[in-house]
């Protein structure tokens, strides 16, 4: 991690959350050597996805990571919850899974990444660059993506490799440096989040959705606080806005009641991180000498808290597919075979275009019937009355359609014959 900054590498990696960070891991893990590229100088950014699922419980497990990540400051949550009417009906509990995690952890995402990129220093194929970011691509003669042009602490930097991986997120860079456009899937929202303290007298609510009055409240036990979400069509927030704060927690005082005496705690709209929920995916995932993984090649919105698993399955199938040739090309200096970038799409596809048809299927159904007006969402009550589909959801959200599981063997001293750097 310290030293001059490389010229020349195996893979580059730009973006260091789950998708990017994970990928790093494994691959230096396997002996690839791997240069991964993150823009900002830490991982301290609130309101990123930090539910564990536990399909990537299972993965830390399988890296001999989940008693440090165990250690971690967390919270284990079981249910997912919709309160309408002032009723509460589970539409997903983990509990009832027979896996080895059957809960989901909330860990704040810096934590989760310093344990991830921690455990990748200890591996001599791996380097971590902090406050680096790819501004651009380099290419061979033939348009072949042979690396990335960086800007770092110590100025304007080539970096060249044999495979660039861009897991840089719903706003990649490298995404736009290729032209390449995702296409948008059904409409986009806008979730503002923010923060209200917590009593030890507030009820275990798990994870909520608060429903009611064409509003909807999110709450998440953070332990100390209430991680609260609320949910609008895009560009509603302007009519939150004009409002004002008052109405707003008087909203918020309504549908979560037990909060009614902290709502001044939002000192101010301006308190509200605004995301835009977008659900988005790439047609291709590659071009010669690129691959896009995570967000950068499909983008989730919070629902059901898929993101960062969905990233972590992606990392775990790349490193599958490519972690064999890439040694092979690093011990030979062979060209990599870019052909064996479409394994990735392939492997990944399905689960993918699923999960963002679940999200969509909610949105649709659940989120727009609240928030047009037009009443209270039926499909909560579907959970209710027929208990198998709570237990279809739980593995869905818990597990996913396809869970990877790691077929990449520790590195060999051979591995490390050849060191490109």
């Amino acid at each position: 991690m310290s030293g001059p900054a490389p010229t020349r590498t195996t893979v580059c990696v730009v973006g260091g959350g789950p998708a990017g960070a994970m990928l790093g891991l494994l691959l230096a893990r396997s002996g690839v050597d791997v240069v991964v590229l993150e823009k900002h100088h830490d991982f301290h950014r609130d309101f990123r996805g930090d539910t564990v699922h536990p399909a990537t419980l299972r993965v830390l497990d399988q890296l001999g990571l989940i008693d440090r990540f165990h250690a971690l400051p967390h919270q284990k949550v079981t249910t997912i919850g919709v309160i309408q009417d002032g009723h509460r009906i589970d539409i997903a509990d983990f509990s009832r899974l027979r896996v080895p995690y059957p809960y989901m952890a909330f860990v704040p995402q810096w934590d989760f990444l310093d344990l991830i990129t921690a455990e990748s220093a200890r591996h001599p194929a791996y380097r971590l660059l902090m406050g680096t970011a790819a501004t651009g691509v380099l290419r061979d003669t033939d348009g072949r993506v042979s690396g990335v042009r960086t800007r770092g602490p110590d100025g304007a930097a080539d970096l060249r490799c044999a495979l660039v991986v861009a897991a840089d997120g719903r706003h990649s860079a490298l995404r736009a440096a290729v032209g390449a456009r995702p296409k948008l899937i059904g409409s986009s929202l806008d979730v503002g989040f923010f923060r209200i303290s917590r009593r030890p007298t507030d009820p275990d609510e798990g994870i909520c959705v608060r429903v009611g009055n064409g509003k909807i409240f999110g709450a998440t036990d953070r332990g100390t606080y209430w991680q609260m979400s609320y949910e609008t069509t895009r560009g509603g927030f302007d009519r939150v806005r004009h409002a004002g704060l008052d109405a707003f927690r008087a909203d918020l005082a309504a549908l979560v009641p037990f909060l009614a005496d902290r709502v001044h705690e939002l000192r101010s709209l301006d308190d509200i991180s605004l995301l835009e929920a977008r659900i988005d995916r790439l047609a291709r995932w590659h071009r010669p000498g690129l691959l896009f993984i995570g967000d950068a090649a499909h983008a989730m919105s919070p629902v059901a808290g898929f993101g960062v698993n969905l990233a972590v399955q992606d990392a775990v199938a790349t490193a599958n597919a490519l972690c064999a040739p890439l040694l092979r090309a690093q011990r030979t200096g062979a060209a990599f075979d870019d052909s064996l970038l479409t394994k990735v799409r392939r492997r990944r596809l399905v689960a993918t275009a699923l999960s963002q048809g679940l999200q969509r299927a909610t949105q649709r159904f659940g989120i727009d019937t609240t928030l047009n007006g037009s009443g209270q969402p039926p499909a909560p009550r579907l959970f209710e009355r027929f208990r198998p589909a709570q237990l279809l959801m739980s593995r869905v959200i818990g597990v996913g359609f396809r869970p990877e599981h790691i077929r990449t063997p520790p590195a060999r001293p051979a591995d490390h014959e050849k060191d490109p750097t």
